[in-house]
């Protein structure tokens, strides 16, 4: 099966992502919230009062990007350390001025890695969580298995992703403005049609959520679940190790 890539160039998957990234991270937060209208922030904030049920001391926030989940976490969990890890460097730049600016360099370290290879030692982690990154995965599987490789027994991992609205009139309304609205104005602003026309394709190819926790048991996680996010935009998962 011929796997979807932002550029379809030679080089694989994860490149390719990487190289996205890092052209698209000058406007990638301003982008991210305009063309959400701001959703993706209560979407998080959902994201971090899960976690903070959890309890966790030690958090893998894998795919972390400009940071904003990373920081939202380790200002509203008190004692959490954050790992963040991202392929893009250009986005950790922004990740670290932003961690500076907040004063909270000892409570957030970051690393460019990426899901596939070892990224933490084995059960050293109470919680995973991944905003936005889990369909630029270049291997789903193999991925998930690794998340849940570095979580301790009985942690639990919390996936934030797009999705596809199942409401018919709703469907569509999204689909047009994802195909058709998102694409130029991303391209516009971040001189990268390519990149935004491959993010809303990835959300059409990424497996809808009754197939998707199908994907989390088999990387041995067990009690997963699915929230529906804003009428099925997005999907909030979680599961147990």
């Amino acid at each position: 099966m011929r796997v979807m890539k932002p550029y379809n160039t030679e080089q694989s998957k994860k490149e390719e992502v990487r190289t996205m990234f890092d052209r698209i991270a000058p406007t990638y937060d301003r982008l991210n919230h305009t063309l959400s209208l701001n959703i993706d922030r209560l979407w998080r904030r959902r994201v971090v009062r899960l976690v903070r049920r959890m309890h966790p001391h030690r958090v893998l926030d894998m795919a972390t990007g400009t940071g904003d989940l990373a920081l939202m976490l380790a200002r509203r969990i008190p004692g959490v350390h954050v790992k963040g890890v991202d392929l893009s460097e250009q986005m950790l730049d922004i990740a670290r001025k932003k961690i500076r600016a907040r004063g909270l360099e000892d409570r957030i370290t970051l690393e460019p890695g990426d899901a596939e290879t070892a990224v933490a030692a084995p059960a050293s982690v109470d919680v995973v969580t991944v905003a936005f990154g889990v369909r630029n995965f270049q291997d789903l599987d193999r991925g998930l298995r690794e998340l849940a490789r570095v979580l301790r027994p009985g942690g639990h991992i919390v996936i934030l992703e797009f999705s596809t609205p199942v409401v018919p009139l709703f469907n569509r309304l999204y689909r047009w403005y994802s195909h058709h609205v998102l694409p130029r104005i991303g391209g516009w602003m971040s001189h990268d049609r390519q990149a935004y026309d491959y993010l809303p394709r990835s959300v059409d190819e990424f497996p809808q959520p009754e197939a998707f926790l199908k994907h989390l048991d088999a990387a041995g996680f067990r009690n997963g679940r699915a929230r529906s996010q804003s009428f099925g935009i997005a999907q909030i998962y979680t599961a147990e190790k």
